[in-house]
């Protein structure tokens, strides 16, 4: 059984280059700005996501529709500096 196959698991698609291109120009940002997904995520593991690649992910709701999010694959490295990051500002600003 595949983990997208789980219905608490949202649907996730990579995108492809010219779908890349088009999300990037309307929401007006860079790909590193995107939230990011490490490639080791089982999910992005499943769907053979490589760094670099953008997924999308696809969360059904009862109320809301279709929930459409975007997310960056880096390395695990970089979610782990940019948590330090993130900590050390909070630590600086108390």
């Amino acid at each position: 059984m595949k983990l997208q196959d789980h219905i608490l698991v949202p649907k996730h698609e990579l995108l492809s280059e010219d779908e890349k291109e088009e999300v990037l120009r309307l929401l007006g940002v860079k790909p590193e700005q995107l939230p990011k997904i490490r490639v080791d995520d089982p999910i992005a593991k499943e769907i053979g996501a490589k760094v670099g690649d953008i997924i999308r992910i696809i969360r059904e709701s009862p109320t809301a529709g279709d929930c459409i999010a975007y997310r960056y694959v880096v390395p695990p490295i970089v979610v782990k500096v940019e948590e330090e990051r993130v900590e050390e500002e909070k630590e600086e600003e108390e």
